[in-house]
């Protein structure tokens, strides 16, 4: 049995404990930090925040989530509110820094209450209801729209970039947004529509002018032929899609070869390059004149293939390889000699071209392309980065209005809507419903004890009446 007052410790030693109301100061207060962070950076007025980590690298943005990802936050409660941005990009694509602010003024509010003696739980469960109730303002003042309404999500991918540095050339990148989205839109049984936003291919290169920024009805492969005798430009081109690579295979296994005679040595040679001209052999009894290989290219087989003026590409992204399947309507080949016609996919036009300083490939006129590409350009780096924030906000607020089927209006007007139709709704719950209600007839047996209680408190407010007269006399005196 242990001794009285001995100390029994629960927590490690050292760990920090904060409770009761001091520790909701302590969490309402990181959390508004972080949204007055933010606030400078809201609306068309919202500045830009320069932001430079340790190593040197500086990121220039206006965009929320962009800022707070940047910030090394330690603060748990802090923490909580870069979620929140977090979410509302992944969800919205844009209102991040409204809903980093939003929260920061709820938990304001709710400081002020909790010093009243209102318990958290019931200011959590009047702000579930209040969002509720805001749902249906919204739902009301919301507009229908359609995947045809061009000119309204036009708009709004305008709205989403009022704020940004980017929006002094917002006709051009909206324009580029709506196409762009409502491209790879897909349309389900159910009439509905959906946006996988993976399916647009956003490639940077810095150089030019904003103004250059282009829309590319295909997919953009940053990576040169791999020969130059290959043609620069292939028209009509049959695409073949390739994961596999077109070399000799190596043994997994260490292997030794004697060769004792020249002839041998010559046989061996001869095998491996006949081995390479069957590949390429393959390819081209395809029908392919184009080729994307995931994996490498023997230097032979780029010579047979140039010869063959097919056009190639090794090492490219998987992520591109299924973009460029998308596009073009090709499939994936994962063994070679399985590759035939049916395989293919096609583009009007294959052509190499140089971007700044690099060569890339163009594969454009795709006949119903479910994947595309948007070329940013930009005069600095942090130009570039700032459109490319831009567009995202853009081409996701364009994707949600196409899957919801609804717009709502801008600028702030809809959260005064918001806020009428709570200050409405406030004055039927809580303490006014209650005084609202009708109250109960007494009955026979209770009217005497009412008089009884009305005359004694009658009696009680005329002494406490002449107290407080005589302490206001006294005190007046």
């Amino acid at each position: 049995m242990m001794p009285a007052g001995t100390q029994i410790l629960v927590l490690k030693e050292g760990t920090r404990r904060e409770r009761g109301k001091g520790a909701q100061s302590n969490n309402i207060a990181a959390a508004k930090a972080v949204a007055d962070a933010v606030r400078s950076t809201l609306g068309p007025r919202g500045m830009d925040k320069m932001l430079v980590d340790s190593l040197g690298d500086v990121v220039i943005t206006n965009d929320g989530v962009t800022i707070l990802k940047e910030i090394d936050i330690e603060h748990p409660a802090a923490k909580m509110l870069v979620e929140v941005a977090k979410t509302q990009d992944e969800e919205a694509g844009d209102g991040t820094t409204t809903a980093v602010i939003l929260a920061g003024e709820l938990l304001k509010k709710a400081e002020g209450l909790i010093e009243q003696s209102i318990h958290p739980t019931v200011i959590a469960a009047g702000y579930r209801q209040a969002a509720d109730k805001a749902r249906e303002v919204l739902e009301k003042v919301a507009t229908k729209i359609s995947i045809k309404d061009a000119d309204v999500l036009k708009k709004v991918a305008m709205t989403a970039m009022s704020s940004k540095s980017a929006s002094g050339h917002k006709e051009l990148l909206s324009d580029i947004s709506v196409k762009a989205v409502s491209t790879v839109a897909e349309q389900r049984a159910d009439n509905s529509y959906f946006v996988d936003d993976d399916n647009i291919q956003i490639v940077k290169k810095q150089g030019g002018s904003i103004g250059d920024t282009e829309l590319v009805d295909g997919i953009i492969v940053d990576k040169e032929r791999v020969h130059p005798g290959m043609p620069s430009e292939v028209k009509d081109a049959k695409i073949g899609l390739v994961d596999a690579a077109l070399e000799v295979k190596k043994t997994e296994i260490d292997a030794k070869i004697e060769i004792t005679d020249p002839t041998q040595l010559q046989a061996f040679l001869g095998e491996e390059e006949s081995m390479l001209k069957r590949m390429v052999e393959t390819v081209r009894k395809s029908g392919s004149n184009v080729l994307f290989c995931q994996k490498g290219i023997d230097d032979l087989a780029q010579h047979y293939l140039a010869k063959y003026e097919i056009y190639a590409v090794r090492r490219v992204k998987k992520s591109d390889m299924e973009k460029l399947a998308k596009a073009t309507g090709g499939k994936i080949v994962t063994k070679l000699d399985e590759l035939t016609k049916d395989d293919l996919g096609y583009a009007k036009l294959v052509y190499e071209k140089k971007i700044g300083e690099d060569e890339m490939t163009f594969v454009t006129g795709c006949k119903n392309p479910k994947a595309l590409s948007i070329l940013i350009r930009g005069g600095t780096e942090h130009v570039v980065d700032e459109v490319e924030r831009s567009l995202e906000d853009a081409t996701s607020v364009v994707a949600v209005g196409i899957e919801d089927g609804k717009v709502i209006t801008g600028g702030g007007s809809s959260a005064m809507e918001i806020a009428l139709g709570l200050r409405d709704f406030a004055a039927t719950v809580g303490a006014s419903r209650s005084r609202s209600r009708p109250l109960p007839t007494p009955s026979r047996s209770s009217r005497g004890r009412s008089r009884r209680t009305r005359a004694w408190i009658r009696s009680t407010s005329s002494s406490n009446f002449a107290k407080s007269t005589r302490r206001g006399t006294s005190s007046r005196a």
